[in-house]
């Protein structure tokens, strides 16, 4: 066969785990009983949706006397403020004396205190009636339930009540060879490859290929010292929801197009004691000539060569096991089958 330059795009298989956009554990902020549970396990739930309703009456209370609190020091504003007002016209016809109108002004400004620590307090108890109302707070697919109505809650508890995780898009994590990952780059920068649009595709565990394209969107900034591997992240639409967090999957990365790349049928390659790939060329005299070559990765039934090759010579691909270097011989053209 003559080999022939052609545009090659190469990738990569790569294991990885399917996992979620965002997820988030619901747990309550205050203590109380659960009085309802208003969702249903499984479903699509909104950011902000009612998910729990704690019983609000304790809270409720709390907030009534937050603001009986702030009228009473409201109420008392109104005469410590007329009192500060006449004793400081007073003081100034030296009727009283100034310590009482200096006491007075203080004792205003007390009450002005007061009632901004009692809108604090007011506020408080009703963000605490507020959180009664436990709410999602992302949007995605819900859990199951780890409680039921008339179970305690603790504020800030441990056990998360349910789990939401979004899954459309949703990420696949992958890992990848440093040493592979240095190559990719210095092929990249030599020229020898162009970057394309980092497309990935799925190949799930039942060996089907998954219908939608996705897009490498990351890669760790660390390598494991234990595996020497880099994470790369992948994103994918999910509308139907078939990716689940925690599936295996494979991984199918473009790396990039390789301009110019020589192909050859891998029964064309033979090696030497050594173990050096080697191939029978015809040259212009129609004699076989030996030449070592440099192979890279397998391309299907095919070796992409990376040096000792030209373009337009012609390779063996049959008949090598009675060829010697030298022998004058009568070379068939046969067309390499596509990759």
């Amino acid at each position: 066969m003559t080999v022939e330059p052609r545009s090659l795009t190469l990738t990569t298989d790569l294991p990885g785990r399917v996992a979620p956009v965002q997820i988030a554990e619901v747990r309550p902020q205050v203590t109380g009983l659960v009085k309802a549970r208003l969702f249903k396990e499984g479903t699509v739930v909104k950011a902000g949706e009612l998910l729990y309703q704690v019983e609000p009456a304790t809270y409720q209370a709390a907030v009534d006397s937050a603001q009986a609190a702030l009228a009473k020091a409201e109420a008392s504003l109104v005469a410590v403020k007329l009192k500060a007002a006449r004793l400081k016209d007073l003081a100034a016809m030296k009727a009283v004396g100034q310590q009482d109108a200096d006491d007075a002004a203080a004792a205003l400004l007390q009450a002005e205190a007061e009632i901004l620590s009692a809108k604090a307090a007011l506020q408080t108890q009703r963000i605490n009636l507020q959180y009664t109302r436990v709410t999602a707070p992302i949007s995605g697919r819900i859990g199951r339930s780890t409680v039921t109505p008339g179970a305690l809650l603790t504020a800030n508890q441990a056990t998360a009540l349910a789990t939401i995780q979004q899954l459309d898009p949703i990420y696949v994590d992958v890992t990848q060879n440093s040493s592979t990952m240095l190559s990719l780059a210095n092929a990249l920068a030599s020229g020898q490859l162009k970057t394309g649009t980092a497309r990935v595709k799925l190949v799930l565990e039942d060996g089907s290929t998954y219908p939608l394209t996705g897009k490498l969107q990351s890669s760790e900034v660390t390598v494991d010292q234990s595996t020497g591997a880099v994470t790369l992240r992948a994103e994918f639409p999910n509308p139907k929801g078939a990716l689940l967090p925690g599936m295996y999957a494979r991984a199918v990365v473009e790396e990039g197009v390789m301009e110019n790349a020589l192909l050859v049928p891998q029964p064309a390659v033979s090696r030497d004691p050594t173990g050096k790939p080697l191939v029978f060329v015809v040259d212009s005299a129609q004699k076989l000539v030996q030449r070592p070559i440099r192979t890279g990765r397998a391309m299907g039934d095919q070796w992409l060569v990376t040096s000792g090759l030209q373009a337009g010579d012609r390779v063996a691909v049959e008949g090598q096991q009675k060829a010697r270097p030298g022998m004058v011989v009568e070379a068939k053209p046969q067309t390499a089958a596509a990759n």
